[in-house]
């Protein structure tokens, strides 16, 4: 039985490493456009299905139901609270500043909004990208989350404890990731640290998407998650925070707040998760 886990898991991740590298290759050698991004971020779902099928087992074994409204609440909420948090403290101790005008004028722009006052504007943005961002990004994040907290954690599941799934996976999808912190980072003489930051960040976080996903027998609330996480991170707090010479250390997901955040959170989870037998 173990057997056959192992060699299914094994197989997952040859598939997803042979399209992710394809993906990566246009991302690092064409051009980091999102439509290569995108692509990217279906080869988890992708290898999943592969995965499936060549072991002949239906995709329908996967969580694709709902039953609780609870997890997906928590999972709007939860990364709400978190980015919040950390963003505010980036903002008190002076690691960045609020809010960027710049960003600001680009949004009044976007919307047509340019004879409206500027927290009109800053209003209607966050609503919007709150409510319409989150959803439209689900799309992507759903093509992670079939792979990740559909399949992988299921599988490993059957080999490892909450914790040891938790941190397997978290491992695992971090380095996923590492390719394109290197995009990002590389020759700014920091990019050990924001690989260790941003690896320190996806295993907290997976501990809690294991929890949800575990608890709800369901992909949509890590999926949801994501999808806020994403959009409040990348397109909400970092493009409002106007950045000094310390910003790099602590911000966005390469940073050191939202690892340490998280970590507490996580926390949480894993005590829940080990009085709960999960």
């Amino acid at each position: 039985m173990h057997e056959q886990v192992r060699k299914t898991i094994l197989l997952f991740l040859g598939i997803l490493t042979l399209l992710s590298a394809i993906c990566y290759y246009a991302i690092l050698k064409l051009n980091p456009t999102s439509i290569y991004v995108g692509a990217l971020m279906m080869c988890p779902a992708l290898s999943a299905f592969i995965t499936l099928k060549l072991m002949k087992r239906p995709i329908s074994i996967l969580p694709w139901g709902l039953k609780r409204l609870k997890y997906l609440r928590l999972s709007y909420l939860i990364p709400v609270g978190y980015i919040t948090i950390s963003y505010t403290l980036i903002w008190v101790f002076g690691f960045g500043n609020v809010p960027n005008q710049e960003t600001i004028t680009e949004w009044s722009q976007e919307l047509g909004m340019g004879g409206f006052s500027s927290s009109f504007v800053l209003l209607t943005m966050i609503v919007l990208l709150s409510v319409v961002g989150v959803v439209k990004n689900i799309g992507s994040t759903l093509g992670e989350e079939i792979g990740w907290r559909g399949f992988l954690i299921y599988e490993l599941r059957k080999l490892f404890s909450f914790g040891g799934v938790s941190m397997s996976s978290g491992l695992i999808w971090a380095i996923w990731h590492w390719p394109i912190i290197y995009l990002v980072y590389r020759g700014s003489g920091n990019l050990i640290f924001h690989i260790a930051a941003f690896t320190v960040m996806i295993m907290a976080i997976s501990i809690i998407l294991a929890y949800f996903t575990f608890k709800s027998n369901s992909l949509w609330p890590a999926a949801l998650f994501h999808s806020v996480h994403n959009i409040f991170i990348q397109k909400i707090f970092t493009p409002l925070t106007i950045t000094n010479e310390s910003s790099t250390f602590w911000i966005d997901e390469y940073g050191l707040m939202l690892p340490i955040i998280t970590t507490i959170i996580a926390i949480y989870f894993w005590r829940r998760a080990k009085v709960e037998n999960l």
